[in-house]
């Protein structure tokens, strides 16, 4: 018997290589995803101007940061709400806890979402030619606007991914990854949130991360991780006596495995 609604993810055209630059943009799930990258000690940059989370916001980043050029990106979406000042109508990517009076709240269309969307795949291969963007939106609601709104607000991003998705040809559009469905259909359950009953729990982040590996990891990265998971879990250890010389030699003898095995992946 089958319990859950497996989702089908395609094969990507590309796979992630150990030494691959990442970069994830985007809502408290690109955190969470990029995170994990980043603890393997792979060459992800995630959120440098913190989480954003509009199209119009992640754009921005992008704009305000030129050193970043990762052959492969994730752009998650969390919400087509944004915030505007209103003495210039600029769209803020953090209020600064200024008051709510000097900014207007407003939703962005799928047409504007996906003119944003656009931008940032042109920003990115304009500065690297063989860079690959997917796009993911967030599986996390947003209780303010209520959960109807929430809905409706996940089906523009979502709409507006397919759109600029459709405006490419095969070989060179941007990939689309279904974090979103995972959650609502593989992992329909409560016991997969965080006691908020709408953040995703470590455990769901953990089998995203699994399904995405299964898909979108070389065979080379999928043997640098099995790899490193002992090291990862050794320098993880909290002994009793840290100041032992036992404990000591241990911590020495993991680094110099650390250090061996990054150097022969090329990080």
């Amino acid at each position: 018997m089958t319990f859950s609604t497996p989702i089908d993810i395609p094969q990507p055209p590309f796979q992630i290589e150990p030494d691959d630059e990442l970069l994830f943009l985007g809502s408290c799930f690109a955190d969470s995803i990029g995170q994990h990258f980043a603890a393997s000690r792979l060459h992800a940059v995630v959120n440098p101007r913190g989480t954003m989370y509009n199209p119009a916001s992640i754009l921005h980043t992008l704009q305000l940061c030129p050193n970043l050029r990762p052959r492969i990106a994730f752009l998650t979406l969390g919400t087509n709400h944004v915030y505007r000042l209103r003495e210039t109508g600029e769209i803020v990517d953090n209020c600064e806890k200024r008051p709510a009076r000097l900014f207007q709240e407003e939703e962005l269309s799928v047409d504007a979402c996906a003119e944003y969307l656009s931008q940032c795949v042109t920003v990115l291969r304009e500065r690297r030619q063989d860079v690959h963007v997917v796009f993911t939106v967030s599986p996390i609601r947003y209780r303010k606007y209520g959960y109807h709104e929430s809905q409706l607000s996940k089906a523009t991003l979502l709409l507006a991914v397919d759109k600029v998705i459709s405006l490419h040809s095969p070989l060179s559009s941007p990939l689309y990854f279904p974090a979103y469905e995972i959650v609502l259909d593989e992992l329909r359950d409560y016991r997969f949130y965080q006691p908020d009953m709408l953040h995703p729990s470590e455990q769901a982040v953990d089998y995203i991360f699994e399904r995405l590996s299964q898909h979108f990891f070389s065979p080379r990265l999928k043997e640098f991780l099995r790899r490193w998971e002992p090291i990862r879990a050794a320098l993880a250890h909290r002994p009793f006596h840290p100041k032992s010389e036992e404990y000591q030699h241990f911590l020495a003898e993991t680094k110099r495995k650390e250090a061996a095995l990054l150097a022969q992946y090329g990080l």
